[in-house]
């Protein structure tokens, strides 16, 4: 139904598609995937005709009706469930058509189109659509201007699944869901009878409903059978393949030389110098195997804090001049806490965050913290108030405070992948997921005991999103997270909590058991593709792992942290004597001041060779942990 013939592509100097060949056939669940900046977004705007190739075609097999989610999501008057119905152009075409024809011959001929569309349940289709999305009755009969950005998107999806197109395109269709859309959008998905075209850096999105997968790589289009986990296990193993083969073709041009570099002056062997030359020219130039360069983070370690180091206490909350939003909170939250709220939009997890980050206080009940415990606040609406014309170094700077000092800026952006290069960029050019990573490094600034992470996971690709799971795991303070991304919640998250209901309470249960619920009590039947791998239920035991082991390193990780400031302190006092040694006017005085200087710093490199060997030791204890 789609083919893809030889395009060519270049954006400004840049080129993204060389020569790039792909082919759909009707009914498949296609996975577009790439890094950031590989040319996923411009790929379906090619298929779209919103923009021309440079070179070669892109043919659309016969009516083929196309639907993508408009970035301009409806608004003003228009109720919700209207600006749905509308999105069906045919239908709403028809609609006024029949009610301004007085020909009885097209009268007849709307009315059987209209039949056979299904017109008359497209309302209760449509609502049906929206509540899956999050959208009651009462929400459903609002005016489309009174709802955020987010849910007027969510109404642009709506809208779009509505059509029921012969080609859907989603171009990340989870930024704007909730964990609980998220899960229905995922059924509806597996359910839908044409050929669907998604972007996303969702992995269970794309394991759940994916059948092919196709790689932006090298400026071509590879494809793969099966979904995101056998792409990347198939991808894996053909690198590895293409690596041996190199190496195997790189020694055999290697020893082929050494006989030619001995023999080819010696006219015995000449001749079988000339032929090895002629096997070696065959065997082409070497090259090398591509290896994507990840970018990796990590949160900096606080020091450690007795548990609890916040507890509510019969708590209420509200904002102000507002009825309560959450009632009757008795909660703790431990130092080793890793804790996902649960609940759809809307139920109150945004005002728990807020609440216990100290943003929000208590109206009833007490809420206690430690004296010392500092709170790291990350949400992705921070990104406003982002100064487009400064640069990563810049806002860095400004955080920290004054007499912070350049090596402590760029040593926190580069916590956070930021070279010198891109830490001096402004941040309007920077990509959304440099904006994310840079909101990060705001937030954990400080070493914070407590990280709250409110949708950490927008704009952030795979190989980013492997890096936040693995900066959560490795931090040795407490984490709270929202996320609609199932993937990192089962990765991360020992405890889940559940916001409804006017309160927040623990769920007994893992995010598996959540999802099952949610569906058993929407009436709908998990598809064969819910059945879990057999390894499923490690995830459990692979957090609980990952806890101990935060646990075991905790003291290694004290150890290594002791041992640093005892070095620099030590060598930070021997730089004060051979300062002063150097100093010419202090041999004109006493002996006696040379003499007790020169020991001090005999006494002083002992300890300082003391010190590096301790902190080697405790260095190599910690990575043997690792």
């Amino acid at each position: 139904m789609l083919h893809i013939s030889d395009i060519s592509f270049r954006h400004g100097e840049r080129v993204l598609f060389d020569r790039a060949s792909a082919a759909f056939s009707d009914g498949w669940k296609v996975g577009l995937v790439g890094r950031n900046g590989a040319g996923k977004s411009t790929l379906l705007r090619l298929i779209q005709g919103q923009i021309e190739a440079d070179s070669g075609e892109i043919n659309l097999m016969g009516r083929t009706r196309v639907g993508s989610v408009p970035q301009d999501p409806p608004g003003g008057d228009i109720t919700v469930l209207d600006a749905v119905l509308a999105a069906d152009v045919e239908r709403s075409a028809l609609m006024a058509e029949n009610e301004a024809c007085h020909d009885g011959h097209r009268l007849a001929e709307i009315h059987a189109r209209l039949d056979e569309i299904g017109a008359a349940s497209a309302p209760s289709r449509a609502a049906s659509i929206l509540n899956g999305l999050g959208f009651d009755n009462e929400k459903q009969r609002r005016p489309c201007g009174e709802f955020s950005g987010g849910w007027r998107m969510r109404v642009a999806l709506a809208g779009t699944l509505f059509s029921d197109p012969d080609l859907l395109i989603l171009d990340e269709p989870s930024n704007h869901l909730d964990l609980e859309a998220m899960l229905w959008l995922t059924e509806h998905l597996k359910r839908f009878r044409n050929t669907v075209l998604m972007v996303s850096h969702d992995r269970d999105l794309l394991n759940d409903v994916c059948d092919h997968i196709v790689h932006i790589d090298q400026q071509k289009l590879v494809p793969y059978t099966g979904n995101y986990d056998f792409f990347e296990r198939t991808r894996a193993e053909r690198l590895a393949n293409d690596a041996a083969q190199q190496a195997k073709v790189a020694a055999q041009r290697k020893h082929m030389q050494a006989f030619v570099d001995r023999f080819k002056a010696k006219a015995s062997k000449a001749r079988q110098a000339q032929s090895r030359m002629k096997m070696i020219e065959k065997l082409g130039p070497v090259a090398s195997v591509p290896i994507d360069e990840k970018v990796s983070f990590n949160f900096p370690s606080p020091e450690i804090l007795a548990s609890p180091i916040e507890t509510l206490d019969e708590v209420s909350v509200g904002y102000p001049d507002g009825p309560l939003v959450l009632r009757g909170l008795d909660l703790r939250i431990d130092m080793e806490d890793r804790i996902a709220l649960l609940g759809q939009n809307g139920n109150g997890k945004s005002t728990f965050i807020r609440l216990i980050s100290q943003r929000l206080e208590p109206r009833e009940g007490r809420l206690k913290k430690t004296p010392k415990l500092r709170v790291g606040y990350f949400s992705q609406d921070q990104e406003e108030s982002l100064d487009y014309e400064a640069t990563p170094f810049d806002h860095m700077n400004r955080a920290l405070g004054p007499g912070a000092g350049e090596a402590k800026v760029r040593a926190q952006l580069g916590r956070f992948g930021f070279s010198r290069d891109r830490a001096n960029l402004k941040v309007g050019v920077l990509s959304g997921g440099e904006k994310t990573r840079l909101l990060l490094a705001l937030a954990t600034r400080a070493a914070p005991h407590m990280l709250l992470l409110d949708e950490p996971t927008n704009h952030l690709d795979m190989d980013a999103r492997a890096s936040l799971v693995d900066a959560i795991n490795d931090f040795e303070g407490a984490v709270v997270l929202v996320s609609h991304d199932t993937h990192l919640v089962k990765m991360v998250a020992d405890t889940l909590w559940l916001v409804a209901g006017g309160t927040v309470k623990p769920f007994d249960g893992d995010i598996d058991e959540y999802q099952a619920k949610l569906l058993k009590e929407r009436g709908t039947k998990p598809s064969k593709r819910d059945e879990r791998p057999a390894d499923a239920g490690t995830k459990k035991d692979q957090r609980k792992a990952s806890a101990d082991n935060r646990a075991q390193k905790a003291p290694l990780k004290k150890a290594v942290d002791s041992a640093e400031k005892m070095l620099a302190r030590l060598t930070a006092q021997l730089d004060g004597v051979m300062t002063r040694l150097a100093d010419p006017t202090i041999y004109s005085g006493p002996g006696t001041v040379v003499t007790d200087l020169q020991r001090e710093k005999a006494r002083l490199e002992r300890e300082v060779a003391n010190a590096e060997q301790r902190w080697l030791s405790a260095q190599e204890a910690l990575e043997k942990a690792a």
